[in-house]
């Protein structure tokens, strides 16, 4: 959900307490580092680039795509930041650990790569003026976040990828401010859910041109889960017709909380507070060795919604270093559309 993945938080490069304790971690202590507060307003392009003075953050792309064959693809692109302390250097000694995650999922087969990076030495970062993003040579880039380029690889895939942004920015929660706990913990998320996708994916057998919607979450904090917090379920759902929802649930040992962005086709919005949105699995894969919810009914009765949110593949498994499914979804029901679903701590 951006919740989406806070597993920026894996240290990767560094012993720390939070590699054993996974997605629990992200409950712990933010001491040492600033915490989101509720009325602050963004400042643009400044909050498209890092804040190093929190301890985690991220920009993730996710899109749906109809190739020229007529099959749903859809593709992932994460650049993540973790900071074992609140501030920037130069060199070596940089407490910033860049993590990114890049995938393709066909209604076959779901490819995954995964890249590390020590900050401070020029291997991954963000400038904002103008934007790039980057780790190694996989990039977002572009003269502004209105018009990006998108590239990556991995193994068995790869995609070059062109991106216009087709509405605003849209905020989540209070105007930004999106809590995640009864507890209060919170983070700074806004998305660009309007893009129009085209390009190619590079597949092993070979090249396919795609075109489609994307859509971006930025978020960042220090502490974005209660304690008895330990996973979450977030959707990004399109509808036929413009219409969007940001819905996620937030499992934990006093029950659920949930939030949701109902966006409509012209990029306002109404926030959803907790308990007005139902997440409910459905069905259940084996995946990886678990039980994973690949289909799920979502009900937001004020927006007359009842679907059936269905996995295009439900071996959307990354098997990076903090283990989660992430992959494209069909929508059906009162209303038909696609999105993207993540699950953590299954």
């Amino acid at each position: 959900m951006n919740v989406k993945t806070l597993l920026a938080v894996l240290v990767i490069l560094c012993p720390s307490p939070l590699w054993a304790q996974g997605y629990a971690g992200l409950g712990g202590s933010a001491e040492g580092f600033e915490v989101p507060q509720a009325g602050i307003e963004f400042d643009f392009p400044k909050d498209h680039g890092p804040h190093p003075a929190y301890r985690i953050e991220w920009w993730y792309l996710t899109a749906n795509l109809k190739g020229e064959d007529g099959r749903d693809y859809g593709i992932q692109w994460t650049l993540f930041r973790s900071a074992l302390k609140p501030f920037e250097t130069d060199g070596w000694q940089s407490p910033q650990i860049w993590m990114g995650h890049a995938a393709v999922t066909t209604p076959d087969t779901h490819y995954f790569a995964e890249r590390l990076s020590r900050g401070g030495i020029g291997q991954a970062g963000v400038a904002v003026q103008p934007f790039e993003a980057w780790i190694d040579e996989w990039r977002m880039a572009g003269p502004d976040m209105d018009t990006l380029t998108l590239t990556a690889n991995g193994a068995d895939f790869g995609y070059d990828l062109a991106l216009s942004a087709q509405g605003p920015l849209v905020f989540h929660g209070q105007a930004g401010y999106s809590v995640k706990s009864a507890d209060g913990q919170a983070s700074y998320y806004y998305s660009q859910p309007f893009y129009s996708v085209e390009g190619v994916l590079r597949l092993p057998d070979g090249d396919m041109r795609v075109t489609g919607q994307g859509w971006l979450d930025r978020e960042w904090s220090s502490q974005p889960l209660a304690e008895d917090q330990t996973g979450w379920d977030w959707f990004s759902l399109s509808f036929e017709g413009g219409d969007k929802l940001m819905a996620f649930r937030l499992r934990g040992g006093r029950g659920d909380f949930t939030s949701a962005t109902w966006i409509n086709s012209d990029g306002s919005t109404d926030a959803i507070p907790d308990g007005s949105v139902r997440l409910e699995p459905l069905a259940t894969d084996q995946v990886a060795g678990r039980d994973v919810p690949t289909q799920w009914r979502v009900v937001l009765a004020d927006r007359g919604i009842d679907v059936k949110v269905s996995a295009l593949t439900p071996d959307a498994w990354m098997g990076t270093r903090f283990e989660y499914w992430e992959g494209p979804v069909t929508v059906t029901g009162s209303h038909e559309g696609v999105g993207y679903l993540e699950m953590t701590g299954y």
